[in-house]
């Protein structure tokens, strides 16, 4: 249940580390970098879905990634959703939706979608960000679906996937470019190894509470295991200043042309 009540105020906020779009087990491996800009992949769609790979000019890139075993014409799993107007429309629901409910994220709060993707030049698979949504509209699919959430056809609007589906909306868009600034992963790390941010330390992290996730390297450099399972990993920020600073520089380096 969302209880923030001084979002208004911008007293307190949440940031959602959000995994999305392929990867070794949905997909087959990493989505690409293309022409230096990261290009998300979409999950193979396992329930209804009207949009293809092909549609969304990701026929090519799909084929590669997923060694053939995908083509143009399979149907994907189109979420979270971009739009030209600089909008992001996020499903969620099941265990993913009660775990986002149970740590109170609301409207005003933060989703940064990352993914693992493969670097141009080296084809080294690490993880990254590569676009965010500022919460501003909370829909409870149970409660009916807006008009325009079918003229998207977006798949959760096309049948509901539990009975706590929800769609998350707002302000979102998609890094122009595969910056380093935006990369998760420890240079030359697997990719579950990041390199994190000062402010991020162990208790503030959604399902990363054990102790040897949490690790320093070289000159105090603060490293994080990340679980290898999971979707939605929230860090209840509250009034802190230094993370809702990370996070500004996080969404102006996607913004970034």
């Amino acid at each position: 249940m969302c209880n923030n009540l001084s979002h208004g105020k911008g007293v307190t906020m949440r940031i959602i580390f959000s995994r999305k779009g392929f990867d070794t087990s949905a997909g087959g491996g990493p989505s690409p970098i293309v022409g230096g800009k990261p290009v998300s992949l979409p999950i193979p769609a396992s329930t209804a879905s009207e949009t293809s790979y092909g549609d969304l000019g990701m026929g090519e890139h799909v084929a590669k990634a997923s060694r053939g075993k995908l083509a143009p014409r399979d149907l994907c799993h189109h979420d979270p959703m971009f739009l030209e107007n600089g909008t992001c429309v996020f499903g969620q629901h099941s265990a993913a939706q009660t775990h986002l409910e149970g740590q109170g994220v609301c409207e005003g709060d933060v989703f940064v979608f990352f993914g693992l993707f493969a670097e141009e030049d080296t084809g080294e698979a690490h993880h990254r960000i590569f676009g965010y949504l500022k919460v501003d509209e909370i829909i409870r699919l149970a409660d009916g679906t807006p008009p325009d959430l079918f003229e998207i056809k977006h798949p959760h609007a096309l049948k509901m996937h539990s009975r706590n589906d929800v769609i998350w909306r707002g302000e979102g868009r998609t890094a122009n470019l595969a910056s380093s600034a935006l990369r998760l992963t420890l240079p030359g790390g697997p990719p579950s190894l990041w390199l994190r941010p000062d402010w991020l330390k162990r208790g503030g992290l959604s399902y990363h509470d054990r102790e040897d996730r949490w690790m320093r390297g070289a000159a105090g450099q603060k490293r994080l295991r990340s679980v290898a399972r999971g979707q939605e990993f929230v860090a209840d920020i509250g009034r802190r200043k230094a993370p809702r600073e990370w996070l500004e520089r996080v969404i102006s380096e996607i913004n970034r042309s």
